[in-house]
Parts: C-alpha cells; sequence; structure tokens
C-alpha cells in the first residue's frame, strides 16, 4: 500500500492494487483455514460467529479510522501511515510470538485430544 501511495503511474496503481486484493484473500483463506482446524468441533459454530462479528465491525472502523487519518493528514501520508503501521505490527507479533511464525498446518492440532 505504501507503493501505491507514492505511485504517480495509473497502470502500477491499479497493479498494486490489484495484488492487494488478491493477497488479501489469501489471507482471508488462511485465517478462516486456521480458526477451523484449531477450534474444537463442538465451538466451531460459536467461535465462527464471534469472529464474524469483530471482522464486520473491525472493517467498520477501519473506514472511519481512514477517512479520520485522511482528513487530518491528507490521503497520500495516511495511506503511507496506515502502510507503516500494518508493517509495524507485523513485526511486533511476529516477534513476540514464535508460535504464529512456526506454525505447522500438516498436523492436526486435535488429534492428541481426541486420542
Amino acid at each position: 500500500m505504501i507503493g501505491f501511495a507514492l505511485s504517480v503511474n495509473f497502470y502500477l496503481s491499479l497493479f498494486i492494487l490489484a495484488m492487494a486484493g488478491a493477497l488479501d484473500n489469501v489471507s482471508v483463506v488462511i485465517r478462516h483455514t486456521i480458526l477451523q482446524l484449531f477450534t474444537p468441533e463442538n465451538m466451531r459454530g460459536r467461535v465462527s460467529a464471534v469472529s464474524t462479528m469483530f471482522i464486520g465491525s473491525s472493517n467498520e472502523i477501519g473506514a472511519f479510522e481512514s477517512g479520520t487519518a485522511a482528513k487530518l493528514l491528507g490521503l497520500v501520508p495516511s495511506v503511507i501511515f496506515g502502510g507503516l503501521t500494518s508493517l509495524t505490527s507485523v513485526f511486533i507479533v511476529g516477534a513476540q510470538f514464535k508460535s504464529i511464525r512456526t506454525l505447522d498446518l500438516s498436523k492436526d492440532p486435535n488429534a492428541e485430544k481426541q486420542a
């Protein structure tokens, strides 16, 4: 998104937005897969419902935050700031939670619970 904010070429901007959308879809599939794999079977409906509520409300809160940042900082600086904030949060979470970096989806997390 930082590249999009700094781009002055229409086709480059279009490509960056298309890639951002495609990678966001990949991220959604991975997160939903992890949610389904690591949630006990008897809790999947409840956990999915809560997850959906948080995701839905975070989109609305994010839209409000983006509009406020664009109004206060200007359009391009707000997009750069958002991109830098996203990168910072990824690095912090990656540094603090090694289990996320080393997550192995080939193992069934519920296998030892069922045995």
